[in-house]
């Protein structure tokens, strides 16, 4: 399956950018903003972008992170040593995306697709929790039922952002295909 044309991987790309520009600074989002969309967009990014784009979206996290801590007073609390961890969870949500791009969009595909979703973002807050709690240097008294609670109290607020943010990108692109006519024989094809 070949990559989009590169104005649409540049149109696609940009607006993941400005997507999250505009939600990285809630995690959780609040009455007035959207939930943070950054790990849905990496796992996008790997979907419909050459590895070209990987760097710049990792490069953005970082300098919006930076800017909210340095410049408009978000607290430092998760910015530790773990901190690159967070990259590597990015880099596994890039990869599920990249992975996902094989599999067939129809009927039980799409069982797949949202399996390889849901494990994906699973292990990427595996990987960025389980660093922030165990060589963060917040928590004094690590033990594996506190860090299981941890998992049970965030975890899921993970999931069900990300997974949302790609139900409503899967009818986004369900409907681009629609709309143009393309009949690809796999779900990223139509890019």
């Amino acid at each position: 399956m070949s990559l989009a044309q590169p104005r649409t991987q540049a149109l696609i790309g940009l607006s993941l950018a400005a997507v999250m520009a505009a939600t990285r600074f809630h995690h959780f989002g609040d009455t007035l903003h959207l939930p943070d969309a950054s790990w849905a967009l990496f796992f996008l990014a790997g979907f419909y972008l050459s590895p070209a784009w990987l760097l710049g979206l990792m490069a953005e996290a970082v300098a919006i992170d930076a800017a909210a801590v340095g410049l408009m007073g978000v607290s430092a609390y998760c910015l530790t040593p773990a901190y690159a961890a967070l990259q590597l969870a990015h880099l596994g949500l890039w990869t599920g995306g990249r992975l996902s791009r094989r599999m067939n969009g129809e009927g039980s595909g799409l069982v797949a697709l949202a399996s390889v979703a849901a494990v994906t973002i699973i292990g990427a807050f595996l990987v960025s929790n389980g660093a922030f709690y165990w060589f963060g240097g917040r928590v004094a008294d690590t033990n594996w039922l506190q860090f299981a609670h941890t998992f049970v109290d965030y975890g899921p607020a993970f999931l069900a952002s990300t997974l949302s943010y790609l139900a409503v990108a899967a009818l986004a692109h369900g409907l681009a295909v629609h709309l143009t006519g393309s009949r690809p024989t796999r779900l990223g094809d139509a890019t």
